[in-house]
């Protein structure tokens, strides 16, 4: 029964609107830190389009996300969080990281910014298992 209840709690918190600022906020943060074009942001929320993305960038006060979307940045927000701790002492590595070609798999001499922009959600998860890998 607590399962249940700690569950539809967590539900509750995905999809209040709070949720999806605190995301989106993170999210163009990043994006400006790692140097990405507005046409690349697009992709990596999941091929949005034009007008959902500039409404996006307004950080509107009332945004309910779809799953996919805060699939997407979850992973993003993993992303970030192992590189800070893999580059502890490198600031900069932490957000040149990714856009240096990587000859591991499964980027086999891409970027993973490159790997991640295929689309998919399962390619920036990819990254996001494979940096969590080498932080061991």
């Amino acid at each position: 029964m607590a399962t249940s209840s700690i569950n539809l709690s967590a539900q509750q918190q995905l999809d209040s609107p709070d949720a999806g600022r605190v995301a989106l906020k993170f999210f163009f943060n990043l994006m400006e830190l790692w140097g990405c074009s507005v046409e690349q942001q697009r992709t990596l929320l999941g091929k949005v389009g034009n007008t959902t993305f500039y409404k996006y960038k307004q950080l509107p006060e009332n945004v309910r996300l779809p799953r996919d979307t805060l699939e997407r940045i979850s992973y993003l927000m993993g992303i970030h969080k192992a590189l800070s701790i893999i580059f502890s002492n490198s600031r900069d590595r932490v957000y040149q990281w990714v856009s240096s070609p990587n000859t591991a798999a499964p980027f086999n001499g891409q970027s993973a910014l490159s790997y991640m922009l295929v689309g998919r959600v399962v390619d920036i998860a990819d990254v996001r298992r494979y940096l969590d890998g080498v932080r061991g």
